[in-house]
């Protein structure tokens, strides 16, 4: 099928949730290419039951904000805008609006912030996008 899973998310209470599944490809992505993604992950989870609770499952392109999930993500869009979350704090902050640099020993994600540089532990990051620009 030629498809790249770009990442997964859950969210949601304890009683209902949303399954979030970003799916892209060279050509990219089309409304067809997500239902028909939709159906197929949708009959494995019907006979495995890995999630207990009511959930909606969403199959989407990653998008103009695009989720960085994975170590290649951070490489791949290096210069671009990104928008990051820590888990912990980094001098007194969680949150880090800047130009991604790219990544320091498979470890660490260096951003640039109002030209300070910052190193992040890719452990701390609790969520990372890209900034969509037109």
């Amino acid at each position: 099928m030629g498809y790249e899973l770009v990442g997964v998310e859950f969210s949601g209470g304890a009683s209902h949730g949303t399954l979030r599944v970003y799916i892209d490809r060279e050509d990219g992505v089309n409304i067809d290419d997500c239902a028909s993604i939709s159906h197929q992950i949708s009959a494995i989870l019907d006979v495995e039951e890995p999630i207990q609770q009511a959930y909606d499952l969403e199959v989407s392109s990653p998008g103009l904000d695009r989720p960085l999930f994975k170590l290649a993500d951070f490489e791949r869009f290096s210069g671009q805008q990104v928008k990051i979350k820590m888990s912990t704090g980094l001098d007194g902050r969680r949150n880090f609006k800047g130009v991604l640099q790219g990544v320091i020993d498979s470890r660490l994600i260096e951003v640039e912030v109002d030209g300070e540089t910052y190193q992040l532990p890719l452990t701390d990051i609790s969520k990372a996008n890209l900034i969509g620009q037109l």
